[in-house]
């Protein structure tokens, strides 16, 4: 019977939990690298492969890899050095600021090679290894582009925090930056354009604008790429053309502000987001723990509450702490900043906790098992 491996990255330490095609009995390894900050846990096309970002102020950063799904692991390269793009960017106030590098937020395996992985940091750049996480080269055509010198940081930090890949196109990849916007690139990561048009902000009241867009999160179903999704600081977008234009697609939510967006496995217009109630009260409206569906690819939308707390709940769901399975039924996962870990076996229906006292969650990821 197949079987799902769920990878979850916390404030101290990361787990790795794992059940049979039935979903209802969980077993649970951890904390591997305990007390250290783990950004994201990501398994590759091989099934057996994990990567994890392992970050602590005190020591830095490193990435380690497992071959075995998570029970050993040994570390990788950690020297992430900026590749010849001189400048600087902008900080909050306006000032000019030297590009500094703090951590890793995000790991993308490739679809294609085992030994090709890409990194997002912090402050923003995209970095490539080709040896199985061993060395890094950053790709600085991103950063070098010209808008670079404009790119502001979010409230966490100026991140690179969403990789994604055309299953169709190979050379085509998507990003999205905390707070620079979404960018896309046809040539393998060379070139970039910024794809924001349609995106409204704060403080940007021009819809035009290339850059400046607190996008938290973007999501696609393999099946159709040039289908996205996007949460961002205020607002749930969609658009149709591979990031050309956007339209809202908010619709009956709540709220239209949280962090994490993610998409059905096997339909590729259900989509899921976790509203919370604004930018400054980072926790459910009414205390409710809702997760919200639309089954139209936007615009109508209907809570999912079976199984979840529906008073006295403030915990977050971060942007990496979404993910689903390729079972059938699809199942959903997601953290919070509470340390429980939930699960749903029926694409959202009723929900389980799997875990419910672990540090704060910042990554969930699954693989699906043979």
């Amino acid at each position: 019977m197949s079987g799902v491996r769920v990878l979850v990255g916390t404030r101290k330490g990361a787990f790795v939990m794992t059940a049979d095609g039935t979903r209802d009995r969980w077993d649970i390894e951890g904390p591997h690298f305990a007390g250290w900050e783990i950004y994201h846990v990501k398994g590759a096309a091989a099934q057996d492969r994990v990567y994890a970002s392992q970050s602590s102020g005190w020591f830095g950063q490193l990435i380690q890899r497992s071959d075995d799904g998570g029970k050993t692991w040994e570390p990788m390269g950690n020297r992430f050095e900026y590749d010849g793009v001189p400048g600087t960017h902008q900080w909050y106030d306006g000032t000019p600021h030297p590009w500094e590098f703090a951590r890793v937020w995000h790991l993308e395996p490739s679809l294609t090679d085992p030994d090709t992985v890409y990194a997002g940091v912090e402050d923003a750049a995209l970095f490539r290894s080709t040896d199985g996480g061993q060395e890094w080269q950053e790709l600085s055509g991103l950063r070098g582009h010209d808008t670079g010198s404009s790119w502001q940081p979010g409230a966490g930090g100026m991140c690179l925090h969403t990789i994604l890949q055309d299953p169709r196109n190979n050379g085509r990849m998507f990003v999205a930056i905390s707070a620079a916007g979404a960018f896309r690139s046809d040539d393998a990561g060379t070139t970039w354009a910024p794809v924001n048009r349609g995106l409204q902000s704060e403080g940007i009241p021009d819809s035009e604008a290339e850059v400046g867009h607190c996008v938290h999160r973007i999501a696609m179903h393999p099946s159709r790429p040039d289908v996205l999704f996007m949460q961002k600081h205020w607002d749930v977008m969609r658009s149709d053309d591979a990031g050309d234009s956007w339209h809202e697609v908010s619709g009956d939510l709540p709220t239209d502000f949280g962090f994490p967006i993610d998409v059905h496995a096997h339909e590729p217009d259900t989509v899921y987001v976790v509203p919370i109630t604004s930018d400054s009260e980072h926790f459910p409206p009414d205390g409710k723990l809702r997760v919200y569906r639309s089954r139209t690819g936007g615009n109508e939308w209907e809570p999912l509450t079976s199984g979840l707390p529906q008073s006295h709940c403030y915990v977050n769901v971060l942007r990496d702490a979404m993910a689903v399975d390729w079972l059938d039924p699809c199942g959903v996962y997601f953290g919070t900043t509470g340390g429980q870990v939930y699960a749903s076996a029926d694409a959202g229906d009723g929900w389980v906790s799997i875990a419910r006292d672990l540090p704060p969650v910042l990554s969930v990821e699954v693989q699906t098992l043979p």
